[in-house]
């Protein structure tokens, strides 16, 4: 696999003021395809050097209630293509930072805010997290059996798919604009919205009459046999989305299973028996039993793996998904033709690239000893 040194996002400046969960995910993913992202920490962040979503990107130590260090953010603003932040609505605004002041000083900047519930509508100053997001969009409800209470996975849904993953999109459909037009954009990114926008599937399917408000009693979400999962001898755990006919015939050939036994699949009057035997195969063998006989056929078939599994699997090896070496660390996605993304730089410690920066923007050694000496920006790191 090669690597590509000119990346998408080349050339591509963004000043990411540091946040936590879907902001940086955003950035870490503009990073990936090469956009030079500054991220503004705050003078004595904490230092994770195993945090994956801060990899790629130089550091700035700001202490943004001086009006000094808002000059030099300000500074950065005028140099940069993009910006991205995650407070509450109103913050920036307050800091002197907000979308009316930057876009004044720079008419072709692309402003990204990254809120759960958007900068705008009653709920936008309330504090909230991924599950609350999620539980008011119906994606939650949706999700889990049905007589237990809703399950979730982790906080993948709303502040990674829901909320980073869409900001990124907006980010580079405004840049794209920006490049045509001369004319920036502010990108109000919510979680909600976003979630809302991953839930079309299964609105329109509501619309058409063929999903139903009762959760496992759809076809997608744990209600039909053919799509779910299912426990093996051992007590590991295995993933069956037989839905098309050819498939469903293919696994039940594997298993040795009659279908004409089974009965009509298309009839959800059939789903618990039909589900009671496929429960009893599968607890008849381990999951390595069903690994060598399924895996790599047409039988809709892969085992549920742990993340430390997952990073070892031959497929996600072959692929090189993971950095070969130090931490299991997913690497940049998608992929391309021309190359792919290298294996990105670990996170820097807060201010350690402040001096560069500051020199970047044309400060002089004395002009930036002056800001540390005045707790402005620290000018050399934690």
């Amino acid at each position: 696999m090669t690597e590509q040194t000119d990346l998408p996002l080349t050339g591509v400046r963004i000043v990411e003021f540091a946040g936590i969960g879907p902001g940086p995910f955003a950035a870490m993913m503009l990073a990936d395809m090469g956009a030079d992202i500054i991220r503004v920490d705050r003078i004595g962040a904490e230092y994770d050097p195993l945090d994956f979503l801060a990899r790629g990107r130089r550091s700035i130590a700001l202490d943004l209630k001086k009006q000094t260090a808002v000059e030099v953010a300000l500074k950065l603003v005028d140099y940069s293509d993009g910006l991205i932040e995650g407070f509450r609505p109103g913050v920036m605004e307050r800091l002197g930072l907000g979308p009316d002041v930057c876009s004044a000083r720079n008419p072709r900047l692309v402003y990204g805010r990254m809120t759960g519930w958007g900068q705008t509508g009653p709920l936008a100053q309330a504090a909230g997290h991924d599950l609350n997001y999620i539980a008011l969009t119906g994606a939650l409800w949706s999700t889990g059996t049905a007589d237990r209470a809703p399950t979730f996975a982790a906080n993948l849904l709303g502040d990674f798919g829901g909320g980073g993953m869409f900001l990124a999109l907006g980010m580079v459909a405004g840049l794209l604009r920006a490049t045509r037009t001369g004319k920036g954009d502010v990108v109000d990114a919510a979680i909600t919205d976003g979630s809302l926008t991953l839930m079309s599937f299964i609105h329109a399917r509501r619309a058409s009459g063929r999903w139903t408000d009762r959760r496992a009693s759809n076809t997608l979400d744990g209600g039909a046999p053919w799509y779910g999962v299912y426990e093996c001898a051992c007590g590991g755990w295995v993933s069956i989305a037989a839905i098309e006919p050819r498939f469903w015939a293919e696994l039940l050939r594997l298993l040795h299973l009659d279908e004409a036994e089974l009965g009509d699949r298309s009839d959800p009057g059939n789903w618990p028996a039909i589900r009671m035997v496929l429960e009893q195969t599968f607890l008849g063998e381990p999951r390595d039993h069903w690994v060598e006989l399924l895996e790599g056929t047409d039988a809709c078939f892969a085992p549920v793996l742990s993340p430390a599994e997952a990073s070892e699997h031959p497929h996600n090896r072959a692929r090189a998904a993971f950095a070969s070496v130090g931490p299991d660390q997913p690497l940049p996605a998608p992929r391309f033709g021309e190359g792919n993304p290298a294996p990105a730089a670990p996170p820097n410690a807060p201010g350690a690239d402040s001096d560069a920066i500051l020199a970047d923007l044309g400060m002089s050694p004395a002009d930036i000893s002056a800001l540390s000496k005045v707790g402005a920006v620290n000018a050399s790191g934690i």
